[in-house]
């Protein structure tokens, strides 16, 4: 029998290794080695008997490639037990770190400027494997997460069980200890799960992949998600439940969603909800008919929504070489890659 600490709360590994006839305080004993000292290798958990080191499996994944970047931001490609593989990204601040994790194998939304969905949804992955990526960054970067942001790989949401599981675990302060408002969950917006995470007692940040100020564009581009009525609607809901102020993110296409028309578009989408906007200049993907717009085009756009009364933000570009975009480093030919 062979316990994957990452798939239990501390309740249940100490049920598992009662399991083994051990005594329950050595699932204390495997916590404080696995979140507090951030060690994932049994054998290197020196007051466990080696019996119960044997069954122990914290990492089920494995680094395949790594990607650097100059501003210190490094993405890994992972390869999950059955072969799968996810990218995470660890993005390094003065007093933060941010792990930007993968909540599903490839994604089936097919938003046709993302790299990730070119080869459509793998699978679902579990909540170990979820939590499996700040572990893998901890180690990469040398520096304990504190924020998280589920803006990887996948839709977050249509994997609702897993990616509620992996936030209890983030905020538990007998796992990860990181703040309820450090973590973000980003959606394409579904509506009916929106609705359902509004009803978890989890203080957490909720962020809407927007992308567009219309619906006709916007299915253009994300071709899987749902009316924009019905997504404001939710998300309306989920601040009157949890009282925490919506983001959205809108990637600004060059000639394709950043004109003066979609400026306007986009200010009265936000003055709908209690929210802020948040700008990111896309970063282009090798197949992709997409163009990143220049600085001044995308804080042209930025000054039009704050003239509106739109508070609203444009994200500094990070990792842009280190391939940091979700999906880039997947599809990146082998030959390419940094082997780990």
């Amino acid at each position: 029998m062979s316990i994957r600490v990452l798939e239990h709360t501390p309740a249940g590994l100490r049920r598992a290794v009662e399991a083994l006839g051990e005594r329950g305080y050595r699932a204390d004993q495997i916590i404080d080695w696995v979140y507090a000292k951030a060690c994932s290798d049994p054998q290197k958990m020196t007051n466990l008997p080696d019996a119960l080191a044997g069954h122990i499996t914290v990492l089920t994944s494995h680094v395949v490639a790594r990607a650097a970047s100059r501003d210190g931001t490094v993405k890994l490609l992972l390869e999950l037990g059955d072969g799968e593989r996810v990218e995470c990204v660890g993005i390094p601040a003065r007093q933060r770190v941010t792990a930007c994790v993968s909540t599903q194998a490839g994604c089936a939304q097919g938003c046709t400027f993302c790299a990730t969905g070119l080869d459509g949804l793998q699978r679902n992955l579990t909540a170990g494997e979820i939590l499996e990526q700040v572990l893998n960054l901890t180690d990469a970067g040398g520096r304990r997460v504190t924020n998280v942001v589920f803006m990887g790989a996948g839709e977050p949401l249509a994997n609702y069980d897993a990616t509620v599981s992996a936030v209890r675990a983030l905020i538990d302060s007998e796992r990860f200890g990181i703040s309820a408002r450090s973590v973000t969950v980003s959606t394409v917006g579904l509506p009916g799960a929106i609705r359902r995470l509004a009803g978890e007692d989890l203080p957490i940040t909720l962020a809407i992949s927007l992308h567009a100020p219309n619906d006709a564009l916007r299915r253009e581009l994300m071709p899987a998600a749902p009316p924009l009525d019905d997504v404001l609607a939710a998300a309306a809901t989920f601040y009157a439940r949890r009282k925490r102020e919506v983001t959205l993110e809108y990637v600004l296409l060059a000639g394709v969603n950043d004109s003066t028309l979609c400026a306007k578009g986009l200010a009265r989408l936000a003055k709908r909800l209690r929210c802020n906007v948040n700008l990111i200049r896309y970063n282009p993907v090798a197949g992709v008919a997409y163009a990143r717009p220049s600085e001044a085009a995308a804080r042209a756009f930025l000054a039009r929504l704050r003239r509106q009364g739109v508070n609203a933000h444009l994200r500094r570009s990070r990792g842009r070489d280190a391939d940091a975009a979700c999906g880039q480093l997947r599809r990146r030919p082998a030959s390419h890659r940094q082997r780990t």
